[in-house]
C-alpha cells in the first residue's frame, strides 16, 4: 500500500501543475475546488501501472493518466447534478456550493481539458488514443442513461444492471489500463487482456461500492450512507432482494419505496436485506468478477513481479471500507 500511496502523491503533484485561469472566477473556482477534494486517483494510477507493466515509466504516460482522472471528475460533477447529491468526498458538491448551471459549465471545461491532455500523445499513437478515449466516453454516457432509465422501470434484471455498471464504471477502469499499455506499445493481445482485467475489476469495484453505500461506516464513507436506498435506486442489493422476497416481503419493499422518514427507510431496508442475506450474495458475485479479472491478468506473459502492484491495487479496491 505504500507503493500505491506514492502513486497517489505523484498524481496529485502532477494535477497540481494544471493551471486554470483566474477569470471568470465562477467558471474556474469550482474546478480548483473540485480537483483538490482528493480521491483515490484509481484511474490515473491504473494508466501508469498499465504503462509500467510493459516497460514504460511514470513519466511516459503522465498526460494520458491525467486525462483519465480529469474525465472522471467531469463525469462526477455532472452525475452529482443528475443524482441531486449534496456531498462528494465529505464536502458540498459543486452544484450545491455554486449552482447547477455553473456545475454543468465547469464540468464541460474539464472534458475539454481531458482532450487537451490527450493531444500531447505522440502522433503515431494519437489516433488509437483518441479512439479508445472516445469509445469509452460514449459508453460511460450510455451507462449513465441506463442508470437513469432504471429509475422509472420496475422490471430491471440483474444482468441488465451488471451491463449498466460495466458501461458506467468499469469500462473506464479497463480503458485506463489499456491506455497505459497502448502508450508502452504492448501487443494488441496484451492490451485486450489488461482491458478485460480492468473491466472485471471495475464490476467488482462497483458491487463493493453498492454494498458500502448501505453498510459503510458513516465516519469513513465520503458520501451519505444509504443514499441509494433514499433515492430508490435499483442497485444490485435491491435487485438481489427482489429475486429472494416472498409476496409479503415484496409489499414491505413497496412500502419502503414511499417511506418519507429517510432514517427509518434506510434502517428497515437494511434489516430486510440482512434477513434475505443480500449482502452475502452480492459479495459472492463480487468475488466471482474478481476471479475472472485475475484469470485475464494471468494470461499476460510477463514476470509476475511486474503484476504485483496491480494485484495489490485490485485487492484494495474490493477490500476497502470507503
Amino acid at each position: 500500500m505504500n507503493a500505491l500511496k506514492s502513486y497517489t502523491e505523484f498524481i496529485d503533484f502532477e494535477l497540481g501543475k494544471m493551471n486554470f485561469p483566474n477569470s471568470p472566477v465562477e467558471l474556474y473556482d469550482p474546478l480548483r475546488y473540485f480537483m483538490t477534494l482528493g480521491g483515490k486517483r484509481i484511474r490515473p494510477i491504473l494508466t501508469l501501472l498499465g504503462n509500467e507493466m510493459f516497460g514504460g515509466s511514470k513519466q511516459t504516460a503522465i498526460p494520458q493518466a491525467l486525462s483519465m482522472e480529469v474525465f472522471h471528475n467531469f463525469s462526477l460533477i455532472h452525475d452529482d447534478i443528475m443524482d441531486a447529491a449534496p456531498v462528494r468526498r465529505k464536502q458540498p458538491t459543486v452544484h450545491e456550493k455554486w449552482n447547477p448551471n455553473i456545475a454543468i459549465l465547469s464540468g464541460d471545461v474539464l472534458l475539454i481539458k481531458a482532450y487537451q491532455l490527450l493531444s500531447e500523445s505522440s502522433p503515431e499513437i494519437l489516433p488509437e488514443v483518441l479512439n479508445l478515449f472516445n469509445t469509452t466516453a460514449v459508453e460511460v454516457c450510455e451507462g449513465q442513461q441506463m442508470d437513469m432509465n432504471f429509475e422509472s422501470r420496475h422490471d430491471v434484471t440483474i444482468s441488465e444492471y451488471i451491463e449498466m455498471i460495466r458501461l458506467k464504471t468499469s469500462v473506464l477502469l479497463g480503458a485506463s489500463l489499456k491506455m497505459g499499455a497502448l502508450v508502452a506499445r504492448a501487443s494488441e493481445e496484451n492490451q485486450q487482456y489488461i482491458y478485460d482485467f480492468g473491466q472485471n475489476i471495475g464490476i467488482a469495484f462497483q458491487i463493493q461500492d453498492d454494498i458500502l453505500d448501505l453498510y459503510a461506516d458513516p465516519d469513513k464513507f465520503g458520501k451519505q450512507v444509504g443514499g441509494d436506498v433514499i433515492a430508490n435506486k435499483k442497485t444490485l442489493l435491491y435487485l438481489t432482494a427482489v429475486s429472494k422476497v416472498t409476496l409479503e416481503q415484496k409489499e414491505i419493499l413497496k412500502q419502503l419505496h414511499n417511506e418519507q422518514d429517510i432514517g427509518l427507510k434506510v434502517k428497515r431496508t437494511r434489516e430486510l436485506f440482512d434477513h434475505l442475506q443480500v449482502r452475502q450474495a452480492c459479495k459472492q458475485m463480487m468475488h466471482n468478477y474478481y476471479d475472472t479479472a485475475m484469470d485475464s491478468l494471468e494470461k499476460i506473459a510477463i514476470n509476475d513481479k511486474h503484476k504485483a502492484t496491480l494485484i495489490a491495487l485490485a485487492e484494495f479496491l474490493i477490500q476497502r471500507d470507503n
